[in-house]
């Protein structure tokens, strides 16, 4: 499988491994994070992610770098190394984006670690209602269908 990294405003990245290695203990541990500390200079942030990335003569040189948010500096930076082929990259990392990506059979391509990425990234986001039995609407003041309240 694809080399997965996370980059992320410190202490994400490696939050966001602990979490991983709640469901996908094994997977977590090929897993590759950077915090990006808030003084850290572009230049030392992209030397650090480039070290993290596999060479061009690997067994296995793709990765795919999940990012915390778009426009931000770990997204900035990344957009320097992605060529769109070998190395891409997601923003906008959740669990449910990581947990479908950390799921993905062995030996899946960078191509396809992306896909589950986007997909996993966009299916968890979802709105949560409140629990109405029989899914009723909440109507304040009980079931009375005049909603007078009446005192006996």
């Amino acid at each position: 499988m694809a080399r997965l990294l996370i980059i992320a405003h410190a202490p994400m990245a490696s939050t966001l491994k602990q979490v991983a290695a709640h469901t996908f203990a094994e997977a977590a541990e090929q897993l590759r994070v950077f915090d990006v500390p808030p003084d850290m200079p572009p230049e030392d942030i992209e030397a650090r992610m480039r070290a993290l990335l596999p060479a061009e003569d690997d067994v296995d040189p793709e990765a795919l770098l999940l990012i915390d948010v778009f426009g931000a500096t770990p997204a900035n930076v990344a957009q320097r190394l992605v060529d769109g082929v070998r190395i891409r990259a997601v923003a906008g990392v959740n669990v449910a984006m990581l947990w479908r990506t950390l799921g993905s059979p062995a030996g899946a391509t960078v191509s396809e670690l992306f896909d589950r990425a986007m997909k996993g990234g966009v299916q968890g986001v979802l709105p949560v209602a409140s629990t109405r039995p029989q899914n009723q609407a909440f109507t304040p003041g009980g079931h009375d269908p005049d909603q007078h309240h009446h005192q006996q």
